[in-house]
């Protein structure tokens, strides 16, 4: 999860109190401040994080140098060797300040930096030179807005983000926004069991903001407790170029997993929806969804079941460059699937209402 320190230099007085609570309760990494006496009653489960000023013999936070030169670096990096609390703040507001930046970012514990360009190429700048380096880049964040922003750049974000909240509910809807990681879901390999062809019917194509990686789909299925991976059309086609962007899903009354385990029927996605993209080891992100494409075609049905007897069905276009993943991220066209055949599937162990996981009997089929 991407760290968060919580600025409190310029929290209004009255709710400094409920933003410091707050941010341990969240159990967020640390807390700045310019005065190290706010920061000497803090509960060893949180970072204090001192900023130009000196904490004395006795602080064992972070001590953050501000720095505006490469003169002052190379002199704070030497006396800070061994260090393992040393920071650098640099305001990067021109080519010289990124280069100093960059050289914090490598050779420091901590480095923050807080960019005067709105957009986020000085940061992939950054993000960049120091990908390899141990430290922790913080990046000042002017709102949750922006730290939703700066966690994706170089989908990965620099390893934390700094925020001075207005008030306790800022902090709490930044700790929700850095907990809503994708999880790796545990794949099942699902043993085909018959071919059914059903004649017309509507069918949704997935057109995504981003590429997919040869071995990733998304997972969709007729019953909520069951789910195939569904292959992008990032493998070559005849007649028509790769769309690396789309996922030919499935029947629209199905089911695809989206973020925080919910769903989606894919009749209801929408520019703007989000769903999860899956690889065939189970690894998942985020993607937003640009269109979504519904048109009629013939169907087919695939119904497979796990190991453990557990039953799943997908409907799809009967078409062969619809495709399926299986084990070890193998092709599969539909149609040219037989019984025995193995693809990779999630099984879920809730049902389903509007979406939700709900613990409550109910039989699909």
């Amino acid at each position: 999860m991407t760290l968060a320190w919580i600025d409190l230099r310029t929290v209004a007085p009255q709710h400094v109190e409920g933003v410091v609570d707050a941010a341990i309760h969240s159990r967020l990494h640390g807390l700045v401040s310019d005065d190290p006496a706010v920061l000497a009653t803090l509960p060893p489960t949180i970072a204090g994080v001192l900023v130009g000023a000196d904490g004395g013999e006795g602080f064992g936070g972070i001590t953050t140098t501000v720095v505006a030169d490469q003169a002052q670096l190379d002199e704070l990096v030497l006396a800070s060797r061994g260090d393992e609390n040393a920071a650098a703040w640099v305001d990067v507001h021109d080519d010289r300040t990124l280069q100093l930046a960059c050289a914090a970012a490598v050779a420091l514990p901590y480095s923050v930096v807080r960019f005067a360009d709105p957009t986020k190429i000085p940061l992939e700048i950054v993000l960049a030179a120091a990908d390899r380096a141990p430290g922790s880049l913080f990046t000042v964040c002017a709102d949750i807005e922006e730290a939703s922003i700066v966690v994706d750049v170089l989908e990965r974000g620099s390893e934390g983000v700094m925020l001075a909240p207005k008030d306790a509910t800022e902090v709490f809807a930044l700790s929700r926004l850095l907990e809503a990681t994708s999880p790796k879901l545990e794949l099942a390999t699902l043993i085909v069991d018959r071919i059914e062809h059903h004649g017309l019917g509507d069918r949704v194509c997935v057109d995504t903001c981003t590429h997919f990686e040869e071995d990733e789909g998304i997972l969709v299925g007729s019953f909520s407790t069951g789910f195939l991976l569904s292959c992008s059309e990032t493998h070559p086609l005849p007649y028509m170029p790769t769309r690396p962007f789309r996922v030919n899903a499935g029947a629209l009354h199905s089911y695809v997993l989206g973020p925080d385990n919910r769903t989606n029927y894919l009749s209801e996605l929408h520019s703007g929806s989000t769903v999860l993209a899956v690889n065939s080891e189970g690894r998942t992100r985020r993607v937003v969804v640009g269109r979504s494409k519904l048109e009629s075609r013939p169907l087919l049905s695939i119904t497979a079941h796990s190991v453990d007897g557990v039953e799943v069905s997908l409907t799809v276009q009967d078409d062969w460059h619809v495709r399926l993943l299986g084990p070890g991220g193998k092709v599969r066209n539909v149609t040219e699937l037989r019984q025995g055949d193995e693809l990779l599937g999630y099984l879920a162990t809730d049902q389903r209402h509007v979406g939700i996981p709900i613990g409550e009997f109910c039989k699909e089929s």
